[in-house]
Formats: C-alpha cells, structure tokens, sequence
C-alpha cells in the first residue's frame, strides 16, 4: 500500500489536536522482520501509535517483553487500521488525505470514563425445555453452575438420580436481567418431582402408558385408573386432586430451550439465552454462561435530564419516540404517576422507579440500565435532548469529527463521505471488503473519500452530528447497517435521515447527503462495494469552525445557521422548509381561531418554554426556535385547536424563529361588576352555553358567572340568601 510520509505528516502539523512528531518511515513487516523498530520506539516512553490491528496482540507481547519499555497501565499503545479501510483499495494511490485523517483522529485521547452499571451472578441457572433437551444441557453445563430444571410437555428422559432441582409445569412469567432474573411458573403435573423418588413403579403400573421417563403424566391419555396412584403409595409423589401451584424463584442466569422465546424483544436482557431445541447454538450458548460467574460491569450509556423531557404532563402523553425505539424495552413510561415511579411495563418488571419529577407534574420516563445495552438510539430520536448517548458523549464525537476531517481537508482531500459502522459486524465486513479488493480485481473496496468510523452502535449518533459533520466539510454521511441491528433501528434513523435531507435539499444543497447503506454479513460484499461508489453530494463552500455541543439543540441552532450561511449562492431557500412529520424535531402550531378559548392549558402542558402567554393581554405567544414538536400542546388542548406543523423556518434569515411570536389573542371580557378583563369573551360564551342552562346558575348565579374572582366573593357575601357556587 502507498504511503506518502511528508504529506501525512504536514497534514498531521496542521490538525489540531493531531501530531506529526514521531511519525516513523513506512514498514512492510514491522511485527516480524522490523520488529527492532518498534522495540526502539517503546522504550522512549513516548505515546504509540501503531498503524496495524492485525497483530496488536504481538505488538502488545513484544512491548512486554522489550526491556526498558513503559509499561501498559503507563502508556497504552493504541492500534488503527489504515490497510483494509484505505491502503487495501482500487484508489489507494490517491488514499494519503484518508490515511492523515484516520491517524489524526486515533491520535486523540480516548473520552472520559463513564459511571457503571454492576452485575452480580452467584452461577444459579434455570434451564427450561423438554426433559431431553435439559438434561443434556444441565450436563454439559457441569459443575460449573447451580443448575435447575424447568420440564415443560410431555416426553424425553430426566436422569435416574436426583442430581439438580426439578420442576415440572409451564412458564407463566420471566422478568430481570443477569443476577436478578425471577421466573414464576404454574405446575399442572399430579407428579411432584420433589417428592418422587424415581422408582417408576408409576411408569409400570399405568395402564394406559401415560407415564414416560419426564415423570409427566399425559393427561389426554390418562382414564383415571389411578393405578399409579396405588403404586406410589409409599413415596405420595402423586395426587390428581391437588390444585395447580404457582412458584416464584430467582435466578442469576436463563437457557431456554423451547420454541418460542420467553422474551420477543430483539436483544433480550443479559443473561439469558434462547437456543430452542438446535445443539450448535446450545454449545455456544452453554459456554458463554460458564463465563457468566462473578461480578460484571458496562457502562451507564445514557443520561437523562427531566426537565428537558416532552413525554407527558399532567397524565397527557407527547413524545414517545424512544419507548417505541428501544429494542430492549428498557424505557418505560411515568406518565400516570405524575414522577413517583411505577407506571406501564412493556413485557419486564423488577424496574427501578424514577425520582420525583420537579413540582410534581413531571411524568417523564424511567430508563433501567441494566436492561440498557447502549444502542443509543433513543437520544438519536429524542428531540429534545433530555436523553443523551455517555459512550462517548457527543462532545467527544464531534471533536473526533472535527480532527478527521481537518486532516483529511488539510492533507488535500475532497468530498469526504462519513462511514459510520458498528465497532463489532461493522469492523468485520470492511475488513472483508479490504481483503476482496486485495485480490479480487472486479472489488474496488473501500473509496479514498470514504472515512470510515467505528461506534459502539450505530444508532448512537444521530441528527445534530450528521449535520454538524456536513456543516464541518464532509460531503456527505452514510450509516452502515448489518445484522446487528434491531428493525426499530433501521425504521428510526431512515425518519431521521428523511429529516435531515428535507433541510439539506430544502436549503439548496444539491446531491444526496444522508442514506443507509444496508450490508447484513460478507455475501452483500458486492452490493456494499457499489453502494460505496456513489458520487459525492454539493457541501459547504468554508467548514465550519464550530464546536459539538453536550446540548443537543444547541449543536443543531450553530448549525443551522452555518449551513443556511453556506447555502449554496444563486438560489435563495425558502422561508419554510417543510419536514417529515414522523421525527421532525422543529415546526409550528396551527392554532384553530374559531375553536381556541385561550384557556392556556397548552401553555401549562409545553415542556420546553416555546408556548407563553401574556400578562397584560390575551395572547398565545410562540418560540418556534423552542418546539420540539412532542404533541403535548395538541393532546392536551380541550378544544382540538391546535395542530403541529412539522418545518424549518427560515424567514429573516431564521432569525424570525428566534422571536416570540403571537399565534392567536382575543378580546378580553370585563367583569360586569368592576369593569376589570378576567378572561376572554369567547371563553365565557362558552361556559355559559355549556353550564348556562343548570338551575344554579340562573338569576344572580348567571350574573356571577360574568364576574371576576373577587367580585364573585362579595357577591356572594352580599346575597346571602342566594345560592353559594364555588369559584369556577
């Protein structure tokens, strides 16, 4: 593979937070015939980096074993992949801007350490399945784990002796995660395998043969002989009469060996394991809870701010876009309890419950990490920022962004496209497309312009750095999706992209920027080269100098306004963008003038400040810069006034969008007594039509429904002989 060493370097030299000190010559063998060379540079204590993954487990043997070098825990080697990503191409002569960029951005330190999230497994399996099926599992799990057995059906064998717990019934409901899982099961079975000593004297005195080695009874077959019973006379394991059982146990781990899975989420929480009746899963499955002993730790993936939450106010649901994307069914809703904890479960219990809300009318949701498996893709459809991705956080993102494509601007390179892929299948398919291209003439592999770069998962990041991406030079940025991903997934990032390239497009950048690139496992190779192929699209004329913010929002507002200072000259965008309504994190409200009372309960339900009133007059008032289009105003509104209207607006140079603005106001009504406004006209017209009519409210109660607060209390207190009505 080419390497220009001058060009990486004076691109490297020009790369904030990258360096061009230490950058060695090429090496063709440096972990075998060159080693010397990477001998010498770990003794100078100085950081390492090296540009080869493929034997980072030698380099890391060799360092340990050269004397004078620094230790690990003192200076981490770091290892990055230049070969397969771009040196291992058709164009790999014009791949130099690439190889600066992926140096650049591997030169950076890694992100800051995240909290944890603890696992405690004292090795207590439940295995559920036909007899057959867990005795074979139960031994090779061996003496490894504290086995219990689950008989689901009729037929198979248990073992002669009673080696392990066995329980004969149906599963009824399965909850919790690695260390804390709790099974609950009915037992239908006349045979308590507790008390059966496995003589099988039942199984030879049945007449019907009903009885097999499971010690189940086959009811359809049984004709109440009883002989069974008869025969079991001494051990009593056997009574027809007594009524089902329901038991409830925990568990620190579950293998699963029936047809249809306990839990249909497409991750299911850590721990347990669905293989069905098939042995080569269950091999792989038997040796991985082995390994499932001890203490364990992840990290915490997100972090939640309440306050910014536009699910639900006042037991009135709005966004509920990350429940509905999260494949591990780890959010739930608060909405019912006004933030004291509780609320729906989606299929798992044992959820911890959330803190109060701030004033009590919180009603936000409540995320269980351990069930958690950092997808990310509930900030990515979050709109307001309430739910932010830790792993790293979007901070950390952007200034790796922000390196890699200097360094590729700096080192000549154009038309950056962003690959975005998975740390796990991602990785494995373009190395596969690295090595195709290496010997198959008819693979072009991985394109010069194409940066590839690994996330933890790819549904982590989402609209406010794909844009930012674009606004920081990159032409455009793709999303690679494998098997890994959950459908939720690929549904939730095709409406954000859908977003994304509406405002692009509506801006007047022309080309496609933003797509998924669907490759599922190796035999889509072909397809994944030639969805890399694809031509650049229009991006900014001057990148951006912008840094990511933590606020999610606030990333999008700076880079809005870069790109709409950058749209491209000649064609001037319109004042409104109009966006997909699934997803849209910006918009307006259409506010029905005939239907709206201005009762302001819209006001009260806004989590995010866009709806105000005025205190001097009756007047909605609206910050468009704020609406994160959650449906709280919509779903709360007594009257069905109020409608979203999913848009970029971008008059005034967007600065009108900034503004408050009044969406509707009425004529105020004056109290009949003092003359003061206590509400609108429309507003009284309307509770007088609809209460007008009840006998408490005709003579002096009619007048008083025209009052003010106060002027209704001295009413009252001068007639007292008149009937009293609560203030309304």
């Amino acid at each position: 593979m080419p390497l220009d060493r001058p060009a990486i370097q004076a691109a490297l030299a020009k790369t904030p937070g990258a360096s061009a000190e230490g950058v060695e010559a090429p090496h063709t063998l440096l972990c075998r015939r060159e080693a010397g060379a990477f001998q010498r540079a770990a003794k100078s204590g100085d950081d390492l980096l090296v540009a080869c993954t493929q034997e980072s487990r030698l380099f890391l043997e060799l360092n340990e074993q050269t004397e004078g070098a620094a230790k690990l825990e003192e200076r981490p080697i770091r290892f990055v992949d230049v070969r397969e990503t771009g040196g291992w191409s058709k164009d790999a002569k014009a791949a130099t801007p690439k190889l600066a960029a992926l140096i650049a951005a591997a030169q950076l330190p890694p992100h800051e350490p995240v909290p944890t999230v603890s696992y405690r497994s004292g090795g207590r399996c439940l295995v559920i399945g036909g007899a057959d099926a867990a005795e074979r599992a139960a031994t090779w799990l061996g003496g490894e784990l504290d086995v219990s057995l689950l008989i689901e059906g009729v037929g198979g064998a248990l073992a002669q002796g009673h080696e392990r717990a066995a329980h004969s019934g149906h599963l009824t409901q399965l909850s919790g995660w690695l260390g804390a899982f709790e099974a609950t099961w009915a037992s239908d079975n006349p045979i308590d395998l507790d008390l059966c000593t496995r003589c099988n004297a039942c199984i030879a005195a049945c007449p019907e043969a009903a009885i097999d080695f499971s010690y189940r009874i086959d009811l359809s077959r049984c004709k109440s002989h009883r002989a069974c019973v008869a025969a079991c006379d001494a051990a009593g394991a056997i009574d027809f009469d007594r009524a089902p059982l329901s038991t409830t146990e925990t568990f620190d781990l579950v293998l699963d060996l029936r047809r249809e899975p306990a839990f249909t989420m497409h991750q299911p929480p850590q721990g347990y394991f669905h293989v069905g009746a098939d042995a080569n899963p269950l091999f792989d499955a038997v040796l991985q809870l082995r390994e499932r002993i001890g203490e364990f730790d992840k990290p915490r993936f997100f972090h939640y701010k309440p306050k910014l939450c536009a699910h639900s106010r006042n037991e009135q649901i709005g966004c509920t876009a990350c429940i509905d994307v999260c494949s591990t069914r780890a959010i739930r809703s608060d909405a019912t309890l006004k933030g004291k904890g509780g609320g729906r479960v989606r299929g798992i219990s044992k959820i911890t419950p959330a803190a109060p809300q701030p004033g009590g009318q919180g009603g936000g949701i409540v995320v269980e990490p351990h069930l958690c498996v950092g997808c990310g893709a509930c900030t990515t459809v979050c709109p307001s920022g309430a739910l932010a991705y830790t792993t790293p956080n979007t901070v950390d993102h952007g200034k790796r962004l922000r390196t890699l494509l200097s360094a590729y601007r700096h080192a000549g390179g154009k038309d950056a496209a962003l690959l975005l892929h998975s740390e796990g299948a991602g990785v494995r398919l373009i190395a596969e497309l690295g090595r195709a291209a290496r010997v198959d003439k008819g693979v072009n592999g991985v394109p010069a312009r194409v940066l590839p770069q690994a996330l933890w998962h790819t549904a982590s990041v989402g609209i406010d750095l794909w844009l930012a991406a674009i606004a920081l030079g990159a032409s455009q940025v793709w999303v690679l999706l494998t098997a890994e991903e959950a459908p939720e997934y690929r549904q939730a990032l095709a409406g954000q992209i859908a977003v994304a390239q509406a405002i692009l497009t509506g801006l007047g950048y022309r080309g496609e920027h933003l797509r998924i690139v669907e490759a599922r496992d190796a035999r889509d190779l072909a397809a994944f080269d030639r969805a890399l192929q694809a031509p650049p699209a229009q991006g900014v004329a001057h990148p951006a100098p912008l840094a990511v913010q933590a606020d999610k929002r606030a990333t999008l507002e700076v880079v809005l306004d870069h790109l709409l200072a950058e749209a491209p000259k000649g064609l001037e965008p319109a004042d409104q963008i109009a966006l997909p309504k699934a997803g849209a994190p910006f918009g307006s409200l259409a506010i029905d003038a005939d239907k709206c009372t201005l009762c302001l309960s819209c006001v009260g339900a806004c989590p995010e400040a866009a709806l105000a009133d005025n205190p001097d007059k009756p007047q909605l008032r609206f910050i468009e810069k704020n609406c994160v289009q959650c449906g709280l105003c919509e779903s709360t509104c007594p009257e069905g006034a109020i409608t979203l209207v999913p848009r970029l607006w971008l008059a005034d140079g967007g600065k009108a969008r900034k503004a408050a603005r009044v969406l509707h106001e009425a004529e105020p009504f004056a109290c009949v007594r003092c003359g003061k406004p206590f509400g609108t006209l429309k507003a009284i017209e309307s509770m007088i039509a609809k209460i007008g009519g009840h006998p408490a409210f005709q003579g002096v109660g009619a007048e008083r429904l025209k009052m003010c607060g106060d002027c209704r209390v001295i009413d009252i207190h001068t007639h007292p002989n008149e009937m009293k009505i609560t203030d309304l």
